[in-house]
């Protein structure tokens, strides 16, 4: 692949590369994918064989060159470019403008189960997968649709996989809602079941249904209620706390104080989404404000710049965010006219 650039301030930029097997994969059908980067990036792309021209600001040539240089390497190494693999390009690129297109997904922002290579699709999902294998308390917090708990799911199976855990404990608080687990119908399992649902969906996504089953049968894989957790010392394992949110500080102290030996833990949640009655403290707010600065202890926090679910998630959480915002400031509004008057 070789690139040159030309026109005046750089805003066109010629591409060719080497290997037009890969093309069709990388153009999309119909020339979708280029036709993706032009209508996110506002620039023009024209393909003629194996050549691309892009022209428009400086800037934004500079990142549609740097992504789409990323996927013509993704496509090299055997993985797949998908829409999804375009928007996470243009989203890296322009998170590192200036750097070349290897350099988007490195080696430690790649995640191999048996069913699936994933690699980040944003920046802060980067730092995420590099934290989730090289701290043993790793908090993720932001909006749904950011790859919090599908992540943490992906890197435990790995991470089981390569023996550098022996199993996986999955927990969640039942408060949703508003019901005991004593109260429902069936075994353990089947009480909690339907509140751990997403995190057997990020499961069947990495495995096979049978090796889920056979794992969840031997105790490789865990269900464990978080009301269930306490007196346990869990070492040798890969610790998920889902919707973290819902917790009081004494239950998330008692999670956390479950680490053992040759353990991680993983604590996802959406501190605009608690769940708690009114009045009660938020121990995932709680442990952020205390564990901040803690050595071993990572915090990411995720934005809506970072779903990537369907566009249109991105724009309700950014609307949802500036409501919020706008409620805040009202009081505030309220009491400063109300001193002036």
């Amino acid at each position: 692949m070789t690139t040159a650039d030309g026109g005046a301030g750089g805003g066109r930029v010629q591409m060719q590369f080497d290997d037009n097997s890969l093309l069709p994969q990388l153009y999309g059908e119909r020339d979708e994918h280029l036709g993706r980067i032009e209508r996110q990036l506002g620039v023009s792309l024209v393909s003629r064989g194996n050549r691309v021209a892009i022209s428009g600001p400086s800037a934004r040539t500079d990142v549609a060159r740097t992504a789409l240089a990323a996927l013509y390497e993704r496509l090299k190494r055997g993985l797949e470019v998908d829409s999804g693999a375009v928007d996470a390009a243009l989203r890296l690129a322009t998170d590192r403008t200036g750097h070349r297109g290897t350099e988007l997904w490195g080696e430690g922002d790649e995640i191999r189960t048996r069913k699936r290579r994933i690699s980040a699709r944003s920046a802060n999902q980067a730092a995420y997968i590099r934290a989730l294998r090289e701290r043993e308390l790793v908090f993720g917090l932001g909006p749904a649709g950011t790859g919090k708990t599908y992540l943490a799911v992906a890197t435990a199976v790995d991470m089981m996989m390569s023996g550098a855990v022996e199993r996986i404990v999955l927990s969640r608080p039942a408060v949703e809602a508003g019901e005991r687990l004593g109260f429902l119908p069936g075994d353990l399992r089947e009480k909690v079941d339907p509140y751990l649902r997403p995190l057997y969906d990020a499961l069947y996504d990495m495995l096979p249904g049978e090796q889920v089953m056979k794992r969840l049968n031997s105790g490789e894989i865990e269900v464990a209620p978080l009301a269930f957790m306490r007196g346990r010392t869990l070492a040798n394992a890969f610790v998920i706390l889902d919707e973290a949110q819902n917790t009081t500080p004494v239950q998330m102290k008692m999670f956390l104080t479950r680490l053992g030996e040759n353990a991680r833990m993983a604590v996802t949640g959406d501190l605009s989404q608690i769940d708690l009655p009114p009045g009660t403290q938020c121990g995932l707010r709680d442990a952020v404000d205390t564990l901040t600065g803690v050595e071993g202890v990572a915090m990411i926090e995720f934005t809506e710049a970072d779903v990537v679910r369907h566009p249109l998630v991105s724009r309700i959480v950014r609307a949802y965010d500036q409501r919020d915002r706008r409620a805040q400031s009202a009081p505030r509004a309220k009491k400063s006219d109300d001193r002036r008057s």
